[in-house]
C-alpha cells in the first residue's frame, strides 16, 4: 500500500484511487458517476442520481459509504413517509430514579453521515421538504429544539424517471439544493457481461475502509484552497449567465428553447466542483476543462426547457453542450467578442 503523502492535493489524488480501487470490487464502470460522487463530496455538497432501476444506484452509495469509515443511513421513501419519520421524534418517558416525566429526542436516519435518498420522489412535498431543509442547515428542529446533524452530512439521493403516476416530482428550485444531478444510464455491452457473470457465481469482494470522517473534513478544507484565477471565473459565469433568457447576450437558441435559467448558486457550485475536480488530479489550479467537465451535471437541474424545446425532443443538456461549443475558451477571444461584452458588461 503507498504511503500517505506530506502534499495534501497529492493527499486527495491518493484518496480518489484508493476509493476506486475498493469500488471496482463491487461496481462494474461507472466511472464518472463515481467520479461525480466525490466531486460533491469533497465540496461539501448533495448529489441528485437518477437512472431506470436495476443500475446499481444504490449499492453504489452504500458502497461508497463503506470506503469513508462512515455511519450509512437509507431512507426508503413512501407516500406514507411523514417528517418525523425521518428526522427524528420526542417522546415522554419515566425517570425511574426520580419518578418524574422528562422529555427526550429519539434521532431518526438523518443522523447519519451519508443519507441515502431512495427514490425521493416517491414521497409527498412535506417530507421531501424537511429533507431538502435538513441538507440546506445541517440541522432539524423538533419542537422548539434544533439538534445538529453529523458532520461530514452528505444526502445522495435517487429518483426513477419512469413510472411516473403517483409520484411528487422535486420541484426545480428545491433540486437547487442538489450540487450534482447525474444521471446513471445503462453499462456498455463488455460492462454489462462482466455485470452478469460476477452477479451469478460464488463469492465475492468486500469493501474496505481507506478514508476516516476526519480525514474527509480536512481533504474538504484542502478543496477550498485550490487556486482558480478571475479568468476561469470569468469563463464559468460566461457559461451560466448564458442560460438565463433575459439576459443580454444570451444565445438565440436560449431565448428559444429555455424558460427559466440557472440561478448564482450554479456558479458557486460549478467553480466549488471545479475545484474538486483539480485537486483529485492533483493540481493546484483550476483548468477551463475542469468547469468544461461539470457544466451538464451542475446545470442540467437548474435550467428549465420550454415547450417548444420539449415538443422537437431538447434537453437541457443539449443546450449546455450548444453553450460549451459556443463558447471560447482562450480568454483573450473570449473578451474580444462582442456577445460576451454585453454579458460580462451587465
Amino acid at each position: 500500500m503507498a504511503r500517505p503523502s506530506d502534499d495534501p492535493l497529492e493527499r486527495v489524488h491518493q484518496t480518489r484511487e484508493k476509493i476506486f480501487h475498493q469500488m471496482e470490487k463491487v461496481i462494474v464502470g461507472q466511472r464518472e458517476v463515481i467520479d461525480q460522487l466525490l466531486v460533491c463530496i469533497l465540496s461539501r455538497g448533495h448529489c441528485l442520481l437518477e437512472g431506470v432501476p436495476g443500475l446499481a444506484k444504490t449499492l453504489m452509495i452504500s458502497s461508497l459509504a463503506k470506503t469513508m469509515s462512515l455511519s450509512f443511513s437509507r431512507i426508503q421513501f413512501t407516500p406514507d413517509l411523514m417528517p418525523a419519520d425521518i428526522t427524528g421524534t420526542e417522546i415522554i418517558e419515566e425517570n425511574k430514579t426520580t419518578g418524574g416525566r422528562e422529555r427526550r429526542f429519539l434521532e431518526g436516519p438523518l443522523f447519519a453521515h451519508v443519507i441515502l435518498a431512495d427514490e425521493i420522489n416517491r414521497t409527498p412535498p412535506k417530507t421531501q421538504a424537511a429533507l431538502l431543509e435538513a441538507m440546506q442547515e445541517r440541522t432539524v428542529t423538533v419542537g422548539r429544539k434544533q439538534h445538529s446533524l453529523s458532520d461530514p452530512f452528505f444526502v445522495l439521493a435517487t429518483q426513477n424517471p419512469i413510472e411516473q403516476e403517483g409520484t411528487y416530482p422535486l420541484p426545480e428550485a428545491q433540486q437547487d439544493r442538489f450540487m450534482l444531478k447525474v444521471n446513471v444510464d445503462y453499462p456498455k455491452f463488455d460492462e454489462e457481461f462482466e455485470v452478469a457473470r460476477r452477479t451469478t457465481s460464488l463469492g465475492g469482494q468486500s469493501i474496505e475502509p481507506v478514508v476516516s470522517g476526519e480525514e474527509i473534513l480536512q481533504l474538504q478544507q484542502v478543496v477550498r484552497g485550490v487556486e482558480v484565477s478571475d479568468n476561469v471565473i470569468r469563463f464559468a459565469l460566461a457559461i451560466v449567465r448564458q442560460t438565463r433568457v433575459s439576459q443580454p447576450g444570451a444565445p438565440e437558441f436560449v431565448t428559444e428553447q429555455v424558460g427559466w435559467g440557472a440561478g448564482p448558486r450554479a456558479v458557486q457550485f460549478l467553480i466549488l466542483g471545479a475545484k474538486a475536480k483539480a485537486a483529485m488530479r492533483g493540481s493546484p489550479y483550476v483548468d477551463v476543462s475542469d468547469v468544461q467537465s461539470l457544466a451538464r451535471p451542475v446545470l442540467r437541474h437548474r435550467m428549465v426547457v420550454n415547450f417548444a424545446a420539449e415538443s422537437d425532443g431538447v434537453t437541457s443538456d443539449d443546450i449546455v453542450q450548444k453553450i460549451l461549443d459556443s463558447t471560447p475558451t482562450a480568454q483573450d477571444e473570449l473578451l474580444r467578442d462582442a456577445r460576451f461584452q454585453r454579458i460580462f458588461a451587465s
